[in-house]
């Protein structure tokens, strides 16, 4: 990804804010998803370089040396370690114009030293790092996310190379498999299970399915960023949800009892004698489940539309005469 501006992939300036970085990440992240690509390598590249450009900006602290180093931030960092363990005053470094760094190693005498430190930052004493981290966005639906459910997701990873197990090198010298990376980029399927009770913006974590570690190190974490469609019966309010419940006429003036849709399915609803027109009632525990089974569910509230009848007979019409001239 040499030479490529990391604002540039995500489509934003290079004052955006923490949201702005998510949201453009999540929507490009969409268009140029695998599952939604299939066969297409330049969208799995794409998508490839939109991973690796969030992960640098979405953190503060490698966003900082970016910004400072551009692509090498990461190179600049080991020479700042590396000064400070032979002393700033026996070794100066800066980047140059052509994307490198300019180094003055006077002072350290015949031994190697710092050449020899350097030689272990690129290769041959390669410390290990952790890997990146993935954020994969995942729809589901209010149902979905009511009882838990599972997805089949195609990712484009990196693992650590078999040939030399992450090391770039194997009997000190370059591995041709990964040729000194260390990683290989693999396509896998992974099967994910989103917890009941997940909102809109929850991020599930999978503990070191993200990407691999450089030199050994860790694997990254995959997150799930989780959408949820809107639903065309309930509204949800956190863990509360919301619904309309009609009610003739009759029944909100003598009581009775109506059916109304819940996420577990149809229930008897109670109806009092006189209830009025927009009266919300609650019903506890019928609303959506905690996530992480923290607490009980949370509630489900029936707003009351009461149905007046249409294409009443004379005689029904003469009964309403009467029950308005008896309420004058």
């Amino acid at each position: 990804m040499a030479g490529k501006d990391y604002y540039k992939i995500l489509g934003i300036a290079r004052s955006a804010s923490e949201k702005e970085i998510k949201q453009a990440y999540r929507r490009l992240a969409r268009k140029h998803h695998p599952d939604v690509n299939s066969g297409d390598k330049e969208a799995e590249a794409r998508f490839k370089e939109l991973n690796h450009a969030h992960e640098v900006l979405s953190d503060a602290e490698k966003r900082k040396k970016y910004d400072q180093y551009g692509e090498r931030w990461e190179q600049a960092e080991q020479f700042e370690k590396a000064q400070t363990a032979y002393g700033s005053g026996r070794s100066t470094w800066r980047p140059t114009s052509g994307g490198g760094f300019e180094f003055n190693t006077g002072g350290f005498g015949g031994g190697g030293g710092f050449d020899d430190l350097m030689g272990g930052i690129f290769g041959r004493r390669r410390q290990p790092r952790r890997g990146g981290n993935i954020e994969q966005p995942v729809e589901v639906t209010l149902e979905e996310a009511y009882a838990g459910t599972s997805r089949t997701l195609q990712l484009q990873t990196e693992e650590a190379c078999p040939a030399c197990k992450g090391a770039g090198r194997v009997n000190n010298i370059t591995c041709g498999t990964c040729q000194g990376q260390g990683i290989l980029a693999r396509p896998r399927r992974l099967e994910v299970k989103i917890p009941a009770g997940a909102k809109d913006g929850s991020r599930v974590r999978m503990a070191g399915e993200g990407q691999a570690g450089v030199g050994g190190g860790q694997k990254g974490d995959l997150f799930l960023v989780v959408s949820v469609q809107p639903h065309e019966r309930f509204e949800r309010k956190g863990d509360d949800l919301y619904t309309d419940v009609a009610v003739p006429l009759v029944t909100a003036v003598l009581g009775g009892e109506v059916k109304v849709d819940t996420l577990k399915g149809q229930i008897a609803l109670k109806i009092a004698a006189e209830t009025q027109n927009g009266r919300v009632i609650r019903l506890s525990g019928l609303g959506m489940p905690k996530l992480g089974g923290s607490g009980p569910n949370g509630d489900l509230y029936a707003w009351v539309t009461v149905e007046l009848p249409v294409g009443l007979t004379e005689e029904q019409k003469q009964l309403f005469e009467a029950l308005k001239a008896s309420l004058a």
